[in-house]
C-alpha cells in the first residue's frame, strides 16, 4: 500500500516512544503511516503489532541524523514529517497538514508543551514532571502517572537563529501583523516536528550526516529550505504537543552529548550557509536575515559582515553519497547487510508541481502596535542550601513572582519551575554557565536573575526595563545571618538583584563564560556585569540603579558562594545608607520570623 505521509520517528532509550506512537494512530485521519527507528537498542515498552507501523532496527546506533535518513528511504509516500519519539498530536493533524502544503515548502504545526506525566504517592500527593524521588509533602516513594496533557500555553509559532548560529524562540515576530493568521512564515524551526515532501527531503539532504547525529537540526532544514526558493511555514489550524527534557528530570538526551559535538554542528552551518558554500542555494543568508529583521542577536554590523562574507551561490548539484550498510531487522526478519540507497543523481526526482520563483515582494509601510513584554525568571542554584531553606525561598518566589515563568537551573534534580540540570563543579564558572544555560533555555523578553537563598519581595518584580541595552540592579536589598538573626542593609547592586532584557543578558554571559573558561576567573572579572571598569567587554552595556518598594532578603546560611561582611571595617570603601536591625524589624516584612519559622 502507497501511504500520503509517511511519519518518521528515530528513537534510542526513549520511554515514552510507544505513547507517541500511540497518540499518532488514535489521532491521524488519512492515509498516514508510522515508521520508527529503533537506534541501537529495543523499544521499551514494546511498540504493538498495527498495519500501519513499520519498525526498523539497527544494532548498533548510527544517530538520529543517520536514521532519520534510513526512514525516509523505506517510505513511498509524497510527503514525509520527521517527528520527536515524545510528542502529542491534534485530532486529524496529517490531514489538516497536507490540506495546505505546497511541494516546495517545509510547514510545522503550533507546538505546545507537553505535560507528559506527574509523580504521585501513595497518599494521593502529585508533583509536576520532573527528577524522581520522594514525595515532597510526606516523604514516601513516588511513582510516574502518565496524563499526557498537550498544555494551551506556551504556543509557539515563530523561531529564529541568531550570528552564531544559536537557535531562539522568535516571540517578537508573533506581535507583527505577518506574524498572524492561518498560515505564517517562520526564519527558523524549533526541530522536533517538521513536514516536506519526500523529493524535496532527498534534493536538499535536508539531514546532512556532516552535522553529526544531533544539533542545528532546525536551523539546517529551515535555511536549505528558504535558500534554495521555497518556503518554511507555521500551520496554525494544527498543533503538536513536544515534552521537553529539562522538564523530565530522569527523561534525558538519549545519545552521548558533548560540547564539541554542537560546535561541530554549530560550525557547518556556518561554513555551509554564512560563507555561501551550500550548493543548492540560490539566495544569500543576508536575504533571509534581511526578510525577518529585526531578528534577535542581529545587528546590522552583524548583517553587514554577513554580506561581506556572502560567496556566490553556486549552481551545482552534488550526486548523493550511498550511507553504508547496516546490519538491521525489519517486521522482525533478520537480513544481513540490507543496502538503503538514496535517489542516485541519475534517477533524480523532481516535484509533481513546479512553480516558478517570484522575487519577494516588497513589505508594505504598516503601523506596528507593541504588546507589553513577556517577562521570566531564571533561577539557578548549587543544591548546597538546606532543604528547607530552599523550599521557604522557592514558595516565596512563586508567591511575588506572580505567575511569571521560571526556568531553573541546577547542579542537582531541583522541582522548581522547568528544570535544567547541569554537570558541574560548584564554583564560580559553573554559576555563570548556569545562568547562561538558563538565559538561553527561557523565551520571554525580559529576565530577572534569581538566587536559591534570596527572598523576593512581590514589589521586586513589579518593574520592566525601559531600555533593550541597560542592565537594571535593584540596591534595595538586606542580608539576614540566619544563626542569629542578625540584619543589615547598605547600598548594593547584586548579580541577584539584576533584570534585564534576555538578549542583552545572553550577549554578555555568553562572553563572560568563554573568557572565564580561558583565563580562570578573577576579582578583575568580578560577579555583577557592568558595574565597574575593570574589564573591556566586547559588547558593553550600561548600568542603572533602582529600588523596589520593600527590600529583597539575601540570607546567609554558611554555605554560599561568596561570603557576607558584617561590620564596616571589612570594606576598603565604607558603604552608603549603613543600617542594622534585626529579624522581626526589616523595612517591609512583617513575618520573616515566621516565613522562616525562626527559633534560633
Amino acid at each position: 500500500m502507497t501511504y500520503d505521509l509517511s511519519i518518521l520517528i528515530p528513537a534510542r532509550n526513549e520511554m515514552f516512544l510507544a505513547r507517541t506512537v500511540q497518540d499518532i494512530l488514535d489521532n491521524i485521519e488519512g492515509n498516514t503511516e508510522v515508521i520508527i527507528g529503533l537506534d541501537g537498542a529495543w523499544a521499551e515498552p514494546v511498540i504493538k503489532d498495527h498495519p500501519r507501523v513499520t519498525i526498523f532496527h539497527v544494532t548498533e546506533s548510527i544517530g538520529q541524523r543517520g536514521m532519520t535518513n534510513q526512514l525516509c528511504r523505506l517510505s513511498k509516500a509524497k510527503y514525509v514529517m520527521k517527528a520527536d519519539a515524545h510528542c502529542a498530536f491534534d485530532k486529524g493533524f496529517d490531514v489538516k497538514m497536507i490540506k495546505e502544503m505546497h511541494d516546495d515548502w517545509t510547514m510545522v504545526p503550533v507546538m505546545r508543551n507537553l505535560h507528559a506525566f506527574n509523580w504521585v504517592c501513595s497518599d494521593g500527593h502529585s508533583r509536576y514532571q520532573g527528577p524522581s524521588g520522594v514525595c515532597s509533602q510526606c516523604g514516601k516513594e513516588t511513582t510516574r502517572d502518565v496524563v499526557w496533557i498537550a498544555k494551551n500555553n506556551p504556543q509557539s509559532t515563530s523561531y529564529c537563529f541568531d550570528p552564531e548560529p544559536h537557535f531562539q524562540y522568535f516571540n517578537e515576530f508573533k506581535k507583527r501583523p505577518e506574524g498572524t493568521g492561518d498560515i505564517t512564515e517562520t526564519m527558523s524551526l524549533q526541530g522536533s516536528c517538521f513536514m516536506m515532501t519526500r523529493d524535496k527531503y532527498w534534493e536538499l539532504n535536508i539531514c546532512d550526516e556532516n552535522f553529526g547525529s544531533w544539533g542545528s537540526q532546525g536551523i539546517e532544514v529551515a535555511v536549505k529550505t528558504w535558500l534554495s526558493g521555497g518556503r518554511v511555514v507555521v500551520n496554525h489550524k494544527t498543533w503538536y504537543g513536544h515534552m521537553f527534557r529539562t522538564q523530565g528530570g530522569d527523561f534525558g538526551f538519549p545519545y552521548p552529548l558533548s560540547g564539541s559535538a554542537v560546535s561541530n554542528a554549530k560550525k557547518t552551518a556556518r561554513d555551509l550557509f554564512f560563507k555561501g558554500t551550500w550548493e543548492k542555494q540560490i539566495k544569500p543568508l543576508s536575504w533571509l536575515v534581511e526578510k525577518f529583521m529585526p531578528v534577535p542577536g542581529w545587528t546590522q554590523e552583524a548583517l553587514d559582515k554577513l554580506k561581506a562574507e556572502d560567496h556566490s551561490v553556486s549552481s551545482i548539484v552534488p550526486s548523493n553519497t550511498i550511507t553504508p550498510s547496516v546490519t538491521s531487522t525489519i517486521l522482525g526478519t533478520e537480513s544481513e547487510s540490507i543496502q538503503l540507497f538514496p535517489p542516485s543523481s541519475s534517477t533524480s526526482v523532481r516535484s509533481e508541481k513546479t512553480e516558478e520563483i517570484e522575487p519577494p515582494l516588497e513589505t508594505p509601510s504598516v503601523s506596528i502596535v507593541k504588546s507589553p513584554p513577556t517577562v521570566g525568571i531564571v533561577y539557578y542554584t548549587d543544591n548546597q542550601i538546606e532543604p528547607a531553606l530552599m523550599n521557604i525561598c522557592q514558595r516565596q518566589l512563586r508567591k511575588a513572582a506572580e505567575g511569571k515563568k521560571i526556568v531553573s537551573v541546577s547542579l542537582a534534580p531541583t522541582d522548581f519551575g522547568e528544570n535544567i540540570i547541569l554537570d558541574l563543579e560548584r564554583g564560580y564558572l559553573a554559576m555563570f554557565e548556569q545562568i547562561l544555560a538558563g538565559l538561553e533555555a527561557i523565551d520571554t523578553d525580559i529576565v530577572y536573575l534569581c538566587e536559591h537563598d534570596v527572598l523576593y519581595h512581590p514589589s521586586h518584580f513589579h518593574f520592566l526595563p525601559p531600555k533593550e541595552d541597560v542592565y537594571y540592579y535593584n540596591k534595595n536589598y538586606w542580608f539576614l545571618r540566619y544563626t542569629d538573626g542578625f540584619a543589615l542593609h547598605y547600598d548594593v547592586s547584586p548579580l541577584s538583584s539584576l533584570c534585564a532584557y534576555r538578549q542583552a543578558l545572553i550577549t554578555h554571559f555568553r562572553e563572560r563564560v568563554e573568557m572565564i573558561r580561558n583565563e580562570g576567573f578573577s576579582y578583575n572579572i568580578g560577579f555583577e556585569p557592568f558595574t565597574h571598569g575593570r574589564i573591556k567587554w566586547n559588547t558593553w552595556y550600561n548600568f542603572e540603579l533602582r529600588s523596589s518598594d520593600a527590600p529583597n532578603i539575601d540570607i546567609a546560611h554558611g554555605k554560599n558562594v561568596t561570603q557576607k561582611r558584617w561590620t564596616q571595617d571589612k570594606f576598603r570603601r565604607k558603604p552608603t545608607n549603613w543600617m542594622e536591625a534585626d529579624i522581626d524589624h526589616i523595612p517591609g516584612w512583617d513575618n520573616v520570623r515566621k516565613l522562616l519559622s525562626f527559633s534560633r
